[in-house]
């Protein structure tokens, strides 16, 4: 599997927040380049860069972005769909930008001709959660856990990097307590229903899924803080969830195995 490329037809990335601390830029990197794809969806929350006094722009952060450029230049297509922390991202400095307009919804057709309405997801959201001070809080809550859980890191150096710490589940245990009647998925469906296609694909919870327990197809990406996880549109137009989480932690032992060889 070590240096393997993967083709997809079409990728659905969203909630990579880069610049935010939680970020994984090394596992959102090493995905992209194992899975290359005539289409990229960027289902928005791409550039999390709203928080002036907390930078967290890293180099593996740039590589993602400068990736998403190469891709582009070989011939690639991006949509880029506007998520609530980064409503603008034209306004991003030159180095973090990607050439491509940030748009709020697509309308997209799979090689099975099924139809899906993409979007990020916010807009099921209660209108006093989707606020801008309710964005900006979130965040900043977000930002103090994750400072504490690097600062308990060190209590577990002999942990896969690729492994989830209490604070990461704790965090996505409490998001999916959040979300658990599913509301969320329904008034999605719905919206898909009234623009007469086969089902909707967004971001926005952190809960990665896919399934047509409503009648239509719901498939959310999932994030790159927690989940680890994409959508991939497969040669046929099937639509297949993948999780890079196990596949990195496989990728880095065979990486481990080789270095032990050449070190014997």
């Amino acid at each position: 599997m070590t240096g393997s490329v993967r083709h997809h037809s079409a990728l659905f990335l969203s909630d990579l927040h880069l610049g935010a601390l939680g970020s994984r830029a090394d596992l959102i990197l090493s995905f992209l380049q194992h899975n290359h794809a005539k289409t990229y969806f960027l289902v928005g929350d791409v550039l999390d860069l709203w928080q002036p006094l907390l930078p967290h722009w890293t180099e593996e952060a740039q590589q993602v972005v400068d990736h998403l450029r190469d891709r582009q230049r070989a011939g690639a297509v991006i949509h880029y769909l506007r998520g609530n922390h980064d409503p603008d991202p034209t306004q991003a400095p030159a180095p973090k930008h990607l050439a491509v307009a940030a748009v709020d919804h697509v309308i997209h057709q799979a090689g099975d001709q099924r139809r899906y309405l993409v979007l990020h997801g916010d807009i099921a959201d209660a209108r006093a959660v989707r606020s801008h001070t309710m964005t900006r809080l979130g965040s900043r809550i977000d930002h103090v856990l994750r400072r504490v859980d690097r600062g308990l890191s060190v209590l577990r150096r002999g942990s896969s990097a690729e492994a989830r710490s209490t604070i990461e589940a704790l965090l996505a245990g409490v998001n999916s307590l959040l979300y658990r009647g599913r509301r969320h998925e329904r008034r999605l469906v719905e919206m898909a229903r009234a623009h007469g296609v086969h089902g909707v694909i967004c971001g926005h919870f952190h809960i990665a899924g896919l399934h047509d327990d409503h009648g239509l197809t719901y498939a959310n990406c999932g994030d790159w803080l927690d989940s680890m996880t994409a959508l991939s549109e497969q040669p046929d137009g099937s639509l297949r969830l993948l999780c890079w989480r196990p596949e990195a932690a496989a990728l880095r032992s065979g990486l481990a195995a080789q270095d032990l060889e050449g070190a014997t």
